[in-house]
């Protein structure tokens, strides 16, 4: 497998390390494959720079096995994982049966907590310091509309994380990428897309999200707009912190006659 990254690829990447300071060097880092385009390329992409830059940093591959018995994306990932010549293991679990047995209102943040926290304690039991995810730039600003959608919140994702419980960092290598960019490279890795989906897969908040900045495309600054108010410095004029009843209620009683 021939392994480049073309010029608009390399400087979106090397963007977000830089200033983010995602990667250091002789770093140990390890990747959360899914089987998706994202995780695909983010792997690709990171065993490109591992190759190229000065970082000299080492990289692992790792996946959940969800328990569903469907699921048939495992080939495709050791295939990959081959190719490239990176170690993957795979956490073997019953995440799925649990989940399906709950019947939560919201079986995708569940999932994915389960996951990261899987991930995490074989992290620490084989001395990974930082988890690299293939949240794109697109992720972000969804993220960030649910956020403000959907639980009247103002967050979003975090290019690196630090979880202090356990002493981990969480990187997002590709947070300058567009969504479509990763596609477009997508013959790279010779994504294979027809694999068994998860039932939940397309009925998600984030699925609405996205049907809406779709809506907006026609005006491709607000993208970009939305973007720059993730920043600290795009905060000019809030409302104050909303008082407490006791003490609002006593307020509103004052404002009237005895």
């Amino acid at each position: 497998m021939e392994l480049y990254l073309d010029k608009v690829h390399n400087n979106r990447i090397a963007e977000a390390i830089a200033e983010f300071d995602l990667i250091e060097k002789d770093d140990k880092i390890l990747v959360g494959l899914s089987g998706g385009k994202d995780s695909s390329f983010l792997l690709y992409a990171l065993k490109v720079l591992s190759l190229n830059s000065a970082l000299n940093f080492k990289l692992n591959a790792v996946t959940v096995d969800l328990g569903f018995s469907e699921s048939n994306h495992l080939p495709y990932l050791k295939n990959l994982c081959d190719k490239l010549e990176v170690n993957l293991d795979v956490i073997e679990t019953e995440i799925y049966k649990y989940i399906m047995a709950e019947k939560s209102n919201n079986p995708c943040s569940k999932c994915a907590h389960f996951k990261k926290g899987a991930i995490v304690d074989y992290m620490k039991k084989n001395g990974f310091e930082k988890l690299a995810f293939g949240h794109h730039y697109d992720d972000a600003v969804e993220t960030f509309l649910m956020s403000i959608l959907y639980s009247g919140q103002v967050n979003t994702l975090q290019p690196k994380r630090y979880l202090s419980d356990n002493k981990v960092y969480i990187i997002r290598p590709l947070i300058y990428l567009r969504e479509k960019r990763i596609r477009a490279a997508k013959n790279r890795i010779k994504y294979d897309v027809n694999f068994v989906k998860c039932p939940y897969d397309k009925n998600t908040k984030r699925e609405e999200i996205k049907t809406i900045l779709d809506k907006l495309k026609f005006n491709k600054q607000i993208f970009h707009n939305i973007a720059a108010a993730m920043r600290e410095d795009s905060i000019k004029e809030m409302w104050p912190v909303k008082m407490k009843q006791e003490i609002l209620t006593e307020e509103i009683y004052s404002i009237w006659k005895d």
